[in-house]
Order: C-alpha cells, then sequence, then structure tokens
C-alpha cells in the first residue's frame, strides 16, 4: 500500500507539471483528491491492515495529500502569472490619446427655474415651506375661505380620493398650515414651491399637473405697496432688469382685495406683437392682501397683522423665459429638448 501512494504521488505531480491549463489542473485535483480518486480509495482500505499498519499508511497517505495540494497550489499561482503577463503583453495603451468624454445629465429646466424663484426670494428673506401634495378638503379650501357650498370651488376642477381627501389644486394649504404653526405669531415670510393637480385637458398651454410658487407675508402694517414693490424686485431679478408690472383688480376668495400681476411683455419689451396680443403685457400671477377671514383661520388677529400673498405657475414662467410654445415639452422626456439647457 506504501508502494501504491508513492505512485500516485509521482503521477500526480508529473501530471501538475505538464498542465498547461487552470482546467487541467482543476482536473487534476478532482481525480487524486476527489472522493472517488485512488487515495480515496486506498484510505478505505485501512480496515484490513493490522493496528501498527495503519498509522503509518494514514499518516503517509495524508503527506501524499499535502504534497499534491502544494503542488498544485504552486502551479495555479504560477499559470496565473503566466496569464496575467500574457494580457499586459497583448493589450498595449496608448496614453497620449485623449480621453472619453463623460455623459452627465442635466437639471430639468423647471427644476432650474424653482431653484432660480427660491434663491431670489430667500435673498428678500423669505422661508421655504413645503406640505403634503395628498390634502385634506379643510386645508385645501375651507381654511382659505372656501366653505363647501361656495361657487369658487368651480374655478378649481379637483382630483377627489374620498370627501374629505384631494390631490391639492394649489399650494396654498403650504401658507395655512404655515399660519397655524406660527400660532398666531407674527411675522411669517416664506414661498411655498410644490405640484399641484388639476382635472384640465392636457394641450399646448394646459396639464393636469403642473408646479407653482406660493408666497406669503404676515406682519404688523403689511400693505399693499410691500406686495407690489416684492413682485417688482422679483420680476427684475427673474426677466431682467428693465421689466416692468402692473397691478389689475381682480377676484380671489382668499385675497381682498386682489389683482392680476402683467409683465411687460418678454418678446416685444412692451411694443405689441402677437405673443401679448398686441397689448404690451403678459400675465404671469395673482396676489393680493391676505383675507381677513383666513388671517382668523390661521390664528392671527386680523386686527393687528395684515398680510400679503401671491403664486405663480412654474411652466408659465419657463416658458417666457426660454420661449418655448408647448407645456408638454416638459413633460416628454426628450432629450433633445432638455440638453439644450445643460451649463456651459
Amino acid at each position: 500500500m506504501q508502494e501504491r501512494l508513492k505512485e500516485l504521488q509521482q503521477e500526480a505531480l508529473n501530471q501538475i507539471e505538464s498542465a498547461q491549463s487552470l482546467k487541467e489542473l482543476q482536473d487534476v485535483k478532482v481525480s487524486y483528491l476527489g472522493k472517488k480518486g485512488p487515495i480515496t480509495e486506498v484510505l478505505r482500505g485501512m480496515g484490513k491492515l493490522s493496528a501498527d499498519e495503519r498509522p503509518i499508511i494514514g499518516q503517509m497517505a495524508n503527506d501524499v495529500r499535502g504534497a499534491i495540494s502544494d503542488k498544485l497550489e504552486e502551479k495555479v499561482a504560477k499559470l496565473e502569472e503566466l496569464e496575467v503577463e500574457k494580457r499586459l503583453a497583448s493589450e498595449s495603451i496608448d496614453v497620449t490619446l485623449p480621453g472619453r468624454p463623460a455623459n452627465t445629465g442635466v437639471r430639468h429646466p423647471l427644476t432650474a427655474v424653482v431653484e432660480n424663484i427660491e434663491d431670489i426670494f430667500i435673498g428678500m428673506g423669505f422661508g421655504v415651506s413645503e406640505g403634503p401634495e395628498v390634502e385634506t378638503d379643510y386645508y385645501n379650501f375651507e381654511a382659505l375661505n372656501l366653505p363647501k357650498d361656495h361657487p369658487a370651488r368651480d374655478m378649481q376642477d379637483t382630483f377627489y380620493i374620498t370627501e374629505e381627501l384631494l390631490l391639492r389644486t394649489h399650494t396654498s394649504p403650504v401658507q395655512a398650515r404655515t399660519m397655524e404653526k406660527y400660532a398666531g405669531k407674527g411675522p411669517v415670510k416664506i414661498i411655498c414651491p410644490g405640484k399641484v393637480f388639476r382635472r384640465d385637458d392636457d394641450d399646448a398651454t394646459h396639464s393636469h399637473q403642473f408646479m407653482q410658487v406660493e408666497g406669503l407675508y404676515i406682519d404688523e402694517n403689511v400693505r399693499m405697496s410691500d406686495l407690489k414693490g416684492v413682485l417688482l424686485e422679483f420680476a427684475k431679478k427673474f426677466f431682467g432688469p428693465d421689466q416692468k408690472i402692473r397691478l389689475r383688480p381682480s377676484f380671489f376668495p382668499f385675497t381682498e382685495p386682489s389683482v392680476e400681476v402683467d409683465i411687460s411683455c418678454v418678446m416685444c419689451k412692451g411694443d405689441g406683437c402677437r405673443i401679448c396680443k398686441e397689448t404690451g403685457w403678459i400675465e404671469v400671477l395673482g396676489a393680493g392682501m391676505v383675507h381677513p377671514r383666513v388671517l382668523e383661520m390661521g390664528g392671527f388677529d386680523s386686527k393687528k397683522y395684515s398680510g400679503f400673498a401671491f403664486g405663480m405657475g412654474v411652466e408659465r414662467l419657463a416658458m417666457l423665459k426660454y420661449g418655448i410654445d408647448d407645456i408638454r415639452h416638459f413633460y416628454l422626456n426628450d432629450k433633445r429638448f432638455l440638453e439644450q439647457f445643460k451649463r456651459a
């Protein structure tokens, strides 16, 4: 049996030495060291040996296994090293070639516009507040002076989930929640950017989902002239230093008095063109002084505090700023459209 083990060791070492690939080495390992290999068969026959011979044969079998395993590891390392050398020899790198440019993404134009708006108002001392897109009827309507039977609710076609839950139709609920948070103690000076939802037919100028930025300022002795000054400063920072605005009387349930705000046409600079319908003005947002009832429902004393609020559509501002003629471009994910907004 000792002679047989010596023969197996020599055979295995010879095959390992002549092996030219890792697969051949794996075959040798399975053949000699596997459960069905000849060394295992020798060990199974140890039961027929005398008590004196068993430890000798057992030790010898372990030595043979160890010698074969060591030789296999040595040969594997050598073949792997040769493989690396061969690959390095076949692969050449020209370090003088220019690098391949990495394709990077770009900020979505709506994201860029929202960030621009935020920067402008933060520069005027406003904070940024957010709220849930799934709102209660109370915060979306009632807290803004729109009780359940108010006819002005018809102005906003709403996606209802239940009788009391809905997708918000504007970001004004964030203003109502913020007033509650301040518990009647001013000043409050915030803008509320976010997505809103209305049941509308999608076309070049309308979408069932769009973005708004609304603003709220509450303090003692806040006046309409403060509102006009803030909006004029915003228009100049957003559209250019020569921009003008005008305020026209309007109606919103949550402000009194209410105004529509126009800017001088960004296309013709006020001279009159097809875009502004020859008027020289383009409507961009609604605003007004916060209704005393809205102040009271938010926890503020309307005799002590006053305030103004405004709301603007982000897509409309982006379309005017960049000369875009179809709101659907913002949501189609057309790379040709989006890549136009890459930063230099």
